[in-house]
């Protein structure tokens, strides 16, 4: 049973994360519009996307330990103002080294550790799969908030240029709410959920927060692998697939941006109903719902590629089941996951774990701008979509490497409980 005050932190954590997304999903639907206006190259498109991600990366690694030491809601609320702050004058330069220090700077604000660090703490270990899926829908609900409204600002106001000036507000909005509102337990004076110890969450001397301890914890490298993985080929999607739609496809410009919101779409679906299922259906083996999940995003991919050219509807369907069998499991990898391997043997580490595991796979978001420049200037769409499947492969290996660690984990702690 959830009680109002579960509901009011998952509500706020959910809108609050979601709207950072304004920021970060635009510069995708944007790229030809930028590229006509200041005549930049495929290079520097790809660029500016390595701006935003490549400290985004570090940022993950870095704030996560920040978290652990000075308070979750402290980092995420201040890195959320800073976002809002960073890309509220974006529209009013011409340079593109300009637009890659606030890209980058806004790069830098985004918190997701600290984020997910309070909300575990609100929820026993039995919810947490179901809990982190329905949460995960923020970030591909925000894609498409985010999509949808800089389609409108652009066509409303005839320019790129105003389409950062009003989510810019919104997310520092929120920044304010959180420092305000978006407790731990403990800073609100209330018990942690029933299943937790009430000593788990103790910090203790032995406590690993430096990069090459977290690094040593079970299962931690082929979480990272994974999250990788799939981060560098939802990225693809993210910041490419507009432009692919309009250059390879024929899309009308408006169209390509919002008919790539389908892989968005499907990611809410699938976020919601994957951590319920595992929930359900395999508690004691999280990672064989995930493991099952990634390869059927990789059969997805390899019919998009297949279909193409067959029209709206089957482009729609292969989209929709890519993004949901891609994005489903994110949340359970990027959060409850690491969480729980963060929280074993009364450890208070589990923002840095989650860092960790985020930032490595960040790294994968950082790749995909040079990369998909360099790859389709030299060869055509044609060699991207087979390194997507491969990718995504690879990322269902290190999930079935890393499980008997998870189920280890699980065991360990309680034969019932729920990573």
């Amino acid at each position: 049973m959830v009680s109002g005050q579960q509901m009011v932190i998952f509500v706020l954590g959910w809108l609050a994360y979601a709207s950072t997304y304004f920021l970060r999903k635009p510069l995708g639907l944007l790229k030809v519009a930028i590229e006509r206006d200041l005549g930049l190259t495929t290079a520097q498109l790809g660029l500016l996307d390595a701006s935003l991600l490549l400290p985004y990366a570090v940022a993950q690694i870095a704030f996560g330990s920040l978290g652990d030491t000075f308070g979750p809601q402290r980092i995420f609320g201040f890195c959320l103002i800073a976002s809002g702050l960073s890309m509220v004058t974006f529209g009013l330069w011409s340079s593109v080294e300009a637009l890659c220090l606030l890209l980058f700077l806004n790069g830098l604000a985004q918190c997701w550790p600290n984020c997910t660090k309070i909300l575990s703490c609100w929820f026993t270990d039995g919810q947490k799969n179901s809990v982190f899926g329905l949460f995960g829908t923020c970030a591909f609900a925000g894609g498409i908030i985010g999509t949808g409204l800089a389609v409108y600002l652009e066509n409303k106001t005839g320019s790129w240029r105003a389409v950062h000036t009003i989510p810019s507000i919104i997310v520092a909005s929120f920044g304010i709410l959180v420092l305000l509102f978006y407790r731990e337990c403990k800073e609100a004076r209330l018990q942690k959920p029933a299943d937790e110890d009430e000593n788990a969450l103790t910090t203790s001397s032995s406590s690993p927060h430096q990069f090459r301890e977290l690094i040593r914890l079970p299962a931690v490298i082929e979480i990272s692998v994974a999250v990788f993985c799939l981060k560098l080929v939802r990225y693809c999607m993210y910041m490419w697939m507009p432009l692919y739609l309009e250059k390879q496809l024929g899309y009308p410009s408006t169209s390509a941006g919002l008919f790539s919101t389908m892989f968005e779409i499907g990611g809410v679906i699938g976020s919601a109903l994957c951590g319920a299922l595992i929930d359900k259906y395999s508690p004691s083996r999280p990672l064989l719902g995930v493991t099952f999940s990634i390869t059927a995003s990789a059969a997805s991919l390899v019919l998009f590629n297949a279909t193409a050219h067959w029209g709206y509807a089957s482009n729609s369907l292969c989209m929709f089941l890519s993004g949901a069998f891609n994005c489903g499991p994110d949340t359970i990898l990027g959060a409850a996951v690491p969480n729980k391997i963060g929280q074993q043997d009364k450890r208070d580490c589990s923002a840095a774990v989650t860092g960790v595991v985020n930032g490595f796979g960040s790294l994968g978001t950082v790749i995909e701008g040079p990369l998909i420049a360099w790859l389709s200037g030299m060869y055509g769409w044609s060699r991207i979509f087979p390194l997507m499947v491969v990718l995504t492969l690879l990322g269902a290996a290190a999930t079935i490497k890393a499980s008997p660690s998870i189920r280890s984990t699980i065991k360990s702690e309680d034969n019932h409980l729920v990573v």
